[in-house]
């Protein structure tokens, strides 16, 4: 039986979108119907809630269906056959693997950048200032190697000249994972996405990390060859590349691409 990510249903109004985001212009949008089912990344959660919340508000006939999880897990139930609409992934290699499947016939559209940044317990017992503090920290929480934010962090730490003995590692599935361990206590540090800390205020303390050290990750999001709904996903696309869904994504930390 093939495992699906968190599945959720956006049929509430808009009224929990972030005041940034109300305050941007009103950008109308077709008035649409049926169902929409929108892959995307675990770092998306927060930013894609508000986004199909403010969407619906000019689509009330519309039903949307959130799927999020690691990139690497929705492209892997994309191509057994899941139903989707739209995958919005947290870097472009794993919409490239859709394309080389034949999945995605269009060119993915890049929407937002991202930096990665260190989540520490909450005080910063550890006194951690930089990448290289990380090596002295009895256990640090990093992303499966195979997800993009696994493979960011990587990157970060090679560039860094940084090596953090895999004993002192525990891997997480997605960003959401990886960082809950530093929040649960089962970790004393975590690299994942700026955004995600910045999201998690209240329960890590977060690091940022210089420019010269970090990495960009890349967002891209293109519809599913074969989606029943394409009028629905290419309309929402325009949505979240409009002002008005610039500016969501904004308010949640994400950068221009």
């Amino acid at each position: 039986m093939k495992r699906f990510g968190l599945m959720i249903v956006i049929v509430v109004m808009a009224s929990l979108v972030p005041n940034a985001a109300c305050a941007t212009s009103t950008m109308e949008f077709s008035k649409l119907g049926g169902d929409l089912t929108i892959s995307a990344a675990a770092s998306l959660t927060d930013a894609f809630t508000a986004l199909t919340q403010q969407f619906r508000q000019s689509n009330k006939g519309l039903k949307i269906h959130l799927n999020f999880g690691s990139s690497a897990t929705l492209v892997a139930q994309i191509q057994s056959g899941a139903p989707s609409d739209i995958l919005a992934s947290a870097d472009l290699t794993n919409l490239e693997r859709l394309i080389d499947s034949g999945n995605v016939t269009e060119t993915p559209k890049v929407f937002a950048r991202n930096t990665m940044a260190i989540a520490m317990k909450l005080g910063n017992p550890k006194s951690v200032r930089s990448v290289a503090d990380l090596v002295s920290l009895p256990f640090v929480a990093l992303c499966s190697k195979t997800v993009p934010c696994g493979v960011y962090a990587s990157s970060l730490l090679t560039m860094s000249g940084v090596v953090i003995a895999e004993s002192k590692v525990t891997r997480g599935i997605d960003a959401k994972t990886t960082l809950s361990a530093v929040a649960n206590g089962d970790a004393d540090a975590a690299i994942v996405y700026k955004t995600d800390v910045l999201a998690a205020k209240k329960t890590v303390f977060g690091i940022d990390i210089p420019g010269a050290q970090n990495v960009q990750a890349m967002y891209g999001i293109s519809p599913i060859r074969g989606s029943k709904n394409l009028v629905n996903a290419k309309s929402f696309i325009d949505f979240l590349l409009s002002e008005q869904g610039w500016q969501i994504l904004k308010s949640f930390g994400f950068q221009r691409p």
